[in-house]
């Protein structure tokens, strides 16, 4: 008999709960303001009407800077916390094993954004492309 009446238990909140999510949904498109415009029926509803198609392009270089900002961003909270600790690890296990994985990790970085550097990811405007008309519209 107790396993039935937790589970009537159960039932009954969840009941509540479901009256309590319909009750306020009725009563906000009751009591809700009115106000007929034709911007409240845009797509973002921000008051502006939209000009242009939403398939927009972007530059790629936009996700490039955005990917190497994550990348060098998040760097620094591997570095801070290291710094933070790095006497107290001296002290315990040595220069050799407190410095070294950190500059395999710098060093690593630095690979990176040499590389980068060389493709080409950091420059905005490739000259090339310059040249070519490419990003100047001709």
């Amino acid at each position: 008999m107790t396993y039935l009446s937790t589970w009537v238990a159960v039932a009954a909140l969840a009941a509540v709960a479901l009256m309590i999510i319909f009750g306020m949904i009725v009563a906000s498109m009751i009591i809700r303001p009115r106000v007929p415009e034709q911007s409240k029926n845009t797509v973002y509803e921000s008051g502006e009407v939209p000009t242009g198609s939403t398939r927009t392009r972007f530059n790629i270089q936009y996700y490039m800077v955005a990917l190497l900002f994550v990348v060098f961003d998040v760097e620094t909270a591997f570095i801070v916390p290291w710094v933070v600790i790095y006497r107290e690890a001296v002290r315990e296990a040595g220069i050799v094993h407190a410095l070294v994985p950190m500059l395999v990790f710098i060093g690593t970085l630095v690979f990176a954004l040499v590389w980068a550097w060389r493709v080409g990811a950091i420059k905005w405007v490739r000259t090339s492309d310059v040249h070519r008309g490419v990003m100047t519209g001709e």
